[in-house]
């Protein structure tokens, strides 16, 4: 009877421990969940701000024979290729155009390798032969070009005859328009430089017309003072005095005159000679008259000067064995 307790005891003692090992179980469920929880809320957390950062480096490559220039855009970060076309693209129009692609870019410069800063209108082939530097805002980027392959000769050969062919077609083509809009290029200008040189050629002639007549008085009054000395020595000669008192002095006139033609040459370096003198008394009267009316000769000579180009190279343009010689060659020819 003494042993019934204990055992009714015992019972509701193992029923406890079961209850409490029951609660430790789900304890457990229940923090293993949250730890899986946490750890996908983390991973998503993770994925949402993490992000590839691209290369920060400047790159060429080429690609069809053209130079591919990959950079970074500061604003953006994203990488971005420019193709280039290094025979007609300039330093100054390569740098447009990043800027033109990132608005971010305040500040594009280009330098050489030795520090040096590369003139905005160097050509791009210029640019990559050697290394520089790439200046975008406050960051600078050490740039090798890569080594381009060298065209063997024959391939260098046909690329030349290539060219050849390519521009030989093009002047069959064209050559017809391009002489026809010439054409009339040509004669618009010589039809403008006619109207202005009209009024310049009205002056110029009544300019020339009162110079020719002063040059000519000058002439006659030059004539009638030789008779006049002619007269006035042989009447000395023959009713005045006698030869032997007249020639010391027509020996000294003689003289003075040979001085004065010796002082023309010294002041003109050119010999007396009648229609050069002519012509250059005809000359200083013309300025003198031109000064004096407001005639603008260094005008009339340029306008002149063109007309006269203009109309060789109509001439030149129309000749029909001249179109396909270079200017050269005509110039030869003529």
């Amino acid at each position: 009877m003494a042993a019934r307790p204990s055992r009714s005891l015992s019972l509701p003692n193992a029923f406890n421990m079961r209850r409490v090992l029951r609660r430790k179980e789900e304890l457990a469920k229940n923090v293993v969940q949250l730890w899986k929880h946490i750890g996908t809320w983390a991973r998503r957390e993770g994925a949402c701000y993490s992000t590839l950062v691209p290369s920060d480096e400047v790159t060429i490559n080429y690609r069809h024979g053209l130079p591919m220039i990959t950079l970074t855009l500061p604003t953006r970060r994203e990488r971005c290729q420019f193709a280039v076309k290094p025979v007609v693209a300039t330093v100054g129009a390569f740098l447009q155009d990043v800027q033109r692609e990132d608005k971010g870019i305040v500040r594009a410069e280009v330098f050489a390798a030795d520090g040096s800063k590369v003139s905005d209108a160097t050509l791009m082939e210029v640019l990559l032969m050697n290394d520089f530097k790439l200046v975008i805002n406050n960051t600078t980027y050490s740039v090798s070009t890569p080594v381009k392959d060298k065209l063997s000769s024959e391939h260098a050969t046909e690329m030349e005859d290539i060219k050849s062919l390519v521009h030989r077609l093009f002047v069959a083509l064209h050559l017809e328009d391009h002489q026809i809009r010439k054409e009339r290029e040509l004669l618009q200008k010589l039809d403008h430089l006619k109207e202005q040189l009209m009024p310049l050629e009205q002056m110029k002639a009544r300019i020339m017309d009162s110079a020719d007549a002063k040059t000519s008085r000058l002439l006659w009054v030059g004539l009638a003072l030789m008779s006049t000395q002619g007269g006035a020595l042989a009447w000395l000669t023959w009713w005045v005095y006698s030869w032997d008192i007249m020639e010391p002095v027509t020996y000294f006139i003689t003289y003075g005159s040979a001085m004065a033609f010796y002082a023309y040459f010294v002041l003109t370096k050119q010999d007396y000679i009648y229609p050069d003198a002519k012509d250059r008394q005809l000359l200083h009267y013309f300025y003198q008259k031109s000064k004096a009316q407001h005639f603008n000769v260094e005008q009339y000579n340029k306008l002149k000067e063109e007309l006269a180009e203009a109309e060789e190279s109509l001439k030149r343009l129309r000749q029909a064995l001249h179109l396909r010689l270079p200017i050269q060659e005509i110039t030869n020819k003529d």
